[in-house]
């Protein structure tokens, strides 16, 4: 059965507008709207109803709560505070998207869309890592779902698989879709009068190094890995060992046991040598991003291996992070005697995202700076640069400073075809992207099963 419960209209410029904006965050940052959910449970009276089943997408099923949630979200990211998030047409509009997320999702699983374990497990670390950025610890974070990090890391895997096979199709889907100079320069003539003032924005370059352990820590490192190997091999207890000795969290306690693991899964460096030992044969240290591993092979598949290890992480000691803040000190140098900064980002920068582009963060708004990055950057002259900073790369295991250029301030202004051309760009591609994500998803409402079972 496919009730579609709304008409489609034409949209003003008005909302078009709200839809390029919006469109960004079509699938759901999953921790808030599960804290939204969890506040809707609070709020309930006494004798009323935990939860209900709003709509029925394939196999999977939308909760009011989640309803709920979605509404809140989308009444917090309206500035102007033009809706409520218990207007009833505000709630049946957000179930209408949470329908849409579920018919692309299923699209993906359809087309035999896959994402790996790691993608799951760094995006969820990315995302404790905002989390934990806007509540201040992991603690907080407890405190506010109610549970352990542990068990939000357990229980919100299979969410995360779901945003990012949506994530996934949805990039293969617009991946042809592009938008030319005269794409934009309509857009600018049909919507300039529309468009909010540009924000307070800076430009911003930056140039990252890694806290690399010294070459003497590392020799003491792989020399403990040697003689921990040594003794497995002459007849030592590799479970007891690892319990021990290995540095690994998530396997200590079971002995080092990783489980059967499919081939990609695990990082190069460890998956080489795991393939390459006989049943039972135990590595020599193998060094990954992460330290040493000592790897014993339990079972091997044709696209599968059960492994064990014991890893021993690289610590990172004053005198690395020294020696780190002393070189980066010795490029601001450079600049002051004439170096160009954007030179020095593409020769040492350990950024991979923005070496090629002279360590280009781009222009952002003074808003959305972090905090801490904030605080520092709005005291600089334009040309000036920062300290080292501690730098937190998204799903990066490695510890990193940075110093920061601030290129130049952009007070607040009506947007400009020139000056802003990138941001018209971008937002004319959203309103294309979001045209043709319409379109897709009213076909996805054809050939997937989807009813309303309950309305607002």
């Amino acid at each position: 059965m496919h009730q579609q419960r709304f008409s489609i209209k034409q949209p003003s410029k008005q909302a078009i507008m709200r839809m390029c904006a919006a469109f960004l965050c079509t699938f759901s940052f999953f921790f808030s709207l599960q804290s939204a959910q969890a506040q809707r449970l609070q709020d309930l009276r006494p004798g009323e109803p935990m939860d209900k089943i709003m709509a029925i997408v394939g196999n999977e099923i939308i909760l009011q709560s989640e309803v709920v949630g979605h509404a809140v979200m989308a009444a917090q990211q309206d500035r102007e505070r033009r809706v409520r998030p218990d207007d009833p047409k505000m709630l049946n509009r957000s179930m209408d998207v949470l329908i849409n997320e579920r018919l692309v999702m299923l699209k993906a699983i359809e087309d035999s869309i896959t994402v790996s374990d790691d993608e799951i497990s760094e995006r969820m670390e990315y995302q404790i890592q905002s989390m934990t950025q806007q509540f201040g610890s992991e603690r907080r974070i407890e405190e506010v779902y109610g549970m352990s990090m542990n068990k939000i890391r357990r229980d919100f895997r299979e969410e995360i698989r779901k945003q990012l096979l949506s994530e996934r199709i949805s990039q293969q889907k617009f991946a042809t879709i592009k938008v030319s100079s005269k794409d934009v320069q309509d857009f600018y003539k049909s919507f300039s009068d529309s468009i909010a003032p540009v924000p307070a924005q800076i430009e911003l370059f930056h140039i990252v190094k890694n806290i690399e352990p010294s070459t003497q820590a590392k020799d003491k490192s792989i020399a403990l890995a040697k003689r921990i190997r040594d003794s497995l091999v002459a007849g030592g207890d590799f479970a007891a060992f690892a319990k021990r000795h290995s540095q690994d969290p998530g396997s200590a306690a079971s002995g080092g046991d990783l489980g059967m693991v499919e081939r990609g899964k695990f990082i190069a460096e460890f998956e080489k040598v795991a393939y390459a030992l006989q049943i039972g044969e135990i590595s020599q240290p193998v060094e990954s991003p992460f330290g040493f591993h000592v790897i014993q092979l339990l079972e091997k598949r044709e696209n599968a291996v059960k492994t064990r290890h014991i890893l021993l992480k690289l610590g990172q000691t004053e005198d690395d992070l020294e020696r780190t803040k002393k070189f980066l000190d010795s490029l601001k140098i450079r600049v002051t005697k004439g170096a160009l900064f954007e030179d020095l980002a593409k020769q040492y920068s350990d950024d991979a995202d923005t070496k090629a582009f002279g360590g280009l963060l781009g222009r952002i708004e003074v808003a959305k700076l972090p905090p801490d990055m904030r605080t520092k950057v709005e005291k600089l002259n334009d040309g000036d640069i920062t300290e080292p900073m501690t730098y937190n790369a998204p799903g990066s295991t490695k510890s990193a400073l940075h110093i920061i250029l601030k290129k130049k301030f952009i007070p607040e202004h009506k947007i400009a075809f020139d000056e802003d051309y990138k941001r018209l760009e971008q937002m004319a591609m959203m309103q294309k992207r979001a045209k043709f994500y319409e379109t897709w998803v009213k076909d996805l409402r054809k050939s997937i099963y989807w009813e309303v079972k309950s309305k607002f």
